[in-house]
């Protein structure tokens, strides 16, 4: 009975052993293996990512001014166009006959007022006849006041009619530029992009301007970005930004940030829905212009670009990578970081500058060289949580 009694002793003894073997094993730090890194040097850049649509930067919509029915197309899509081209004839025969009609009147007006004219010297010799006469006692005073008020109508008539001629040289000025509007000219140089129009077609620009044909500036593209208002205030006016195309083959192409629109686009309705049906985004998208120069052709209208904003770059500097570091809470721009100190992990505080997603800049608290710990690794070589 004393043999069991001391063998149970001795065999539960010996299983603590071995227990208190496993633990420090698991957890010793003399046995325990690290994923690790040197620190080394590198560049970082701090990048505000979004998503733009390219437009010409100068573009002019060309429509019509007058109604009637389209006689003649100068230019089709793609054409290059110089300032003042002819680009399309709308008939002109209703404009013509109009100002047709106001030039008859205006030279009937002039010929009354060349009367009227007459009219007026002969009232006038009349009246300085009658006074004569009354001073020589050969009239009546009734037929010398006859005599002024005739030729104070006649003066009255004058003016009547010249404000008529000034009136009517205004409207045949209003109908002459209605005729010349029938004639459509290129505001600006560049390319038709969009030819909304065909010969034949009967335009009514009563209520509205229709549109006919957009010319584009293509040398000079402005990238319309949308970035979400968790990063807009990232991006500020000056900053360098670079872009890429989907067909771009992996082109890039750089630019500057001009202008930061103040208020966000309004939301979309989609197509069949109406205010009340249409889903309420949540998403706040301001928009960011940026241009580029297009000396070779190679952007068009309504491509989208992918586009990096640079909120901060740091040159051969050194970088760490962020998952090796744990924040100091309340304290920005600090962290906590493990250094490997022969087999052992000493705490370390780092000081972090310019950051991207994956590195960041070490002001202070690491050297080159040192080698960072990134993590444990299991009795597998697999990785384990890191605990800090």
């Amino acid at each position: 009975m004393l043999w069991y009694t001391r063998g149970r002793v001795v065999g539960l003894a010996a299983l603590a052993l071995v227990l208190a073997g496993g633990l420090a094993w698991s957890f010793g730090s003399d046995q325990t293996r690290y994923r690790t890194q040197p620190v080394a040097r590198g560049d970082i850049e701090s990048l505000v990512n979004a998503i733009g649509t390219l437009k010409p930067r100068t573009q002019v919509e060309v429509g019509a001014r007058v109604s009637g029915q389209i006689d003649r197309l100068h230019v089709k899509a793609g054409d290059v166009v110089a300032k003042g081209q002819l680009l399309a004839e709308i008939d002109p025969r209703i404009p013509q006959a109009t100002v047709d009609a106001g030039q008859a009147q205006l030279a009937d007006l002039q010929a009354q007022l060349a009367e009227q004219r007459a009219r007026l010297e002969l009232a006038a010799q009349q009246q300085a006849r009658q006074r004569r006469m009354l001073g020589d006692g050969s009239t009546r005073l009734e037929d010398v006041q006859v005599a002024e008020a005739e030729h104070k109508v006649a003066a009255a008539r004058i003016r009547q009619l010249e404000a008529k001629i000034q009136q009517t040289r205004s409207t045949l000025g209003a109908d002459r530029t209605q005729l010349e509007y029938t004639r459509i000219y290129a505001p600006i140089a560049g390319t038709v992009i969009s030819l909304n129009a065909e010969e034949g077609q009967t335009l009514n620009a009563t209520y509205q301007t229709p549109a006919i044909l957009r010319i584009a500036e293509l040398s000079s593209m402005t990238v319309w970005t949308e970035v979400s208002e968790a990063d807009v205030g990232r991006v500020r006016v000056g900053m360098p930004v670079r872009f890429t195309t989907l067909g771009g083959e992996g082109r890039s192409w750089s630019g500057t940030v001009r202008q930061v629109l103040p208020a966000p686009q309004e939301p979309k309705t989609p197509e069949g829905a109406t205010n009340e049906t249409a889903p309420a985004s949540k998403v706040v998208l301001y928009t960011v212009l940026f241009d580029v120069d297009n000396a070779d052709g190679e952007l068009m209208p309504q491509m989208t670009a992918q586009v990096s904003f640079v909120s901060a770059t740091a040159q051969d500097v050194l970088r760490v990578p962020l998952a090796a570091l744990d924040a100091v809470p309340g304290e920005r721009g600090r962290y906590r970081a493990r250094v490997l100190d022969g087999s052992k992990a000493q705490p370390r505080e780092v000081r972090v500058g310019v950051r991207n997603r994956l590195d960041g800049e070490v002001l202070d608290g690491l050297a080159e060289g040192e080698t960072l710990v990134l993590g444990e690794l299991d009795r597998d070589d697999q990785p384990r949580r890191f605990q800090w």
